[in-house]
C-alpha cells in the first residue's frame, strides 16, 4: 500500500482506509487507502481495468469488499442514504424520449421518492439553480437526447447535484467528449468543487485536461494506490513503485505521458502507453 499525502483543503468528506477488493479469484483493489477533503477537485486515474469503477462502487456501497472500511463525513458509508451525487460511466438518452433538461434535473430531487410528484416553487426553484449552475440554462428545455454530448454530461451533473451531495462521484464523465468539451468540463466541475465546497472525485483514464485545475490525484495501477498533489504522484519514481515495474513520465508539449519500456532490456522495444494518452 502506498502512503496517502494529506491535504489541510478543509474537513475530511471521504475516507478509505485499506480497502480490498476479490472478483473471481483476481485482486482488483489491494489495500487502498486515500482521503478527500471539502472544495477539493481530485482525479481517480489509471488504465482500462485498473478498479477504478469497482473503487467507486465501493464508495457508493455496491459492492462487497474484503477488508477495509469507508466513511462519508465521519460515518461508516451503508446502504442507506449518504451525502453523495453520482454521474455514471454510460447513461443512454433516446433522441425520441419527450423529456426536457430541466426534467431530467428535477428526477434528481424525487430519487427516493415513489409516485409522481406535484410541481412545487421550491423544487423549480432548485432545478433553475442547478441548471444556471452548471452553465445549462439556455438549453434547459430542449429534449435531453437531441443535446451534445458536452451539453448532456451538464444536465446529469446537474442533476446528481440538485440533492446537495457533499461529495460528488463521476466515471468516465469525458469519455466520448472531444477535448474542447472535456476542458469545459473539467473547468464546471473544479469551479462547483470550489464554490459549493464539495469533494469531487472524477475517474479517467486520460490525465492531460484535468492536469491545470487538479487539487489532488488518486492513482490506481496493479489494484494499488498512490495519491497526493499531482506533482508528487505522477513521477517516474512512484508510479514505478506502484506499477511495481519501471515507468516513464514524459513531457512533451505541455502534457504527460506515462509510459513502460521493454521489461526484459530490448532497446528496440517500443514504449506502452499506460496512462496520460489520448
Amino acid at each position: 500500500m502506498t502512503d496517502d499525502v494529506v491535504i489541510s483543503a478543509g474537513d475530511p468528506v471521504l475516507e478509505v482506509d485499506r480497502v480490498s477488493v476479490t472478483l473471481s479469484g483476481r485482486q482488483i483493489l489491494d489495500e487502498v487507502s486515500f482521503s478527500l477533503s471539502a472544495g477539493q477537485f481530485t482525479g481517480l486515474i489509471g488504465p482500462n481495468g485498473a478498479g477504478k469503477t469497482t473503487l467507486l462502487r465501493v464508495v457508493l456501497g455496491l459492492q462487497r469488499t474484503a477488508g477495509g472500511l469507508v466513511a462519508v463525513r465521519g460515518q461508516r458509508r451503508s446502504l442507506r442514504r449518504q451525502p453523495i451525487g453520482y454521474v455514471p460511466q454510460k447513461v443512454l438518452l433516446d433522441p425520441d424520449m419527450p423529456m426536457r433538461a430541466r426534467d431530467l434535473v428535477a428526477l434528481g430531487a424525487d430519487g427516493e421518492r415513489y409516485g409522481l410528484r406535484l410541481p412545487s416553487r421550491q423544487r423549480t426553484e432548485a432545478v433553475r439553480e442547478m441548471l444556471h449552475a452548471v452553465d445549462a440554462a439556455r438549453f434547459a428545455d430542449a429534449r435531453v437526447g437531441n443535446l451534445s454530448g458536452g451539453e448532456q454530461q451538464r444536465v446529469l451533473i446537474a442533476q446528481a447535484l440538485i440533492s446537495r451531495p457533499r461529495l460528488l462521484l463521476l466515471d468516465e464523465p469525458l469519455a466520448n467528449l472531444d477535448l474542447r468539451s472535456s476542458q469545459e468540463i473539467v473547468g464546471l466541475l473544479a469551479r462547483i468543487a470550489r464554490e459549493q465546497q464539495i469533494a469531487v472525485l472524477l475517474s479517467a483514464h486520460e490525465m492531460n485536461p484535468l492536469l491545470p485545475v487538479l487539487d489532488r490525484v488518486v492513482y490506481l495501477a496493479g489494484g494499488r494506490v498512490a495519491s497526493g498533489p499531482v506533482g508528487e504522484v505522477i513521477t517516474t519514481e512512484t508510479l514505478s513503485r506502484l506499477y511495481g515495474h519501471h515507468v516513464d513520465v514524459l513531457h512533451v508539449r505541455g502534457r504527460v505521458l506515462v509510459v513502460a519500456g521493454d521489461q526484459a532490456g530490448d532497446p528496440a522495444a517500443r514504449p506502452v502507453p499506460l496512462a496520460g494518452t489520448d
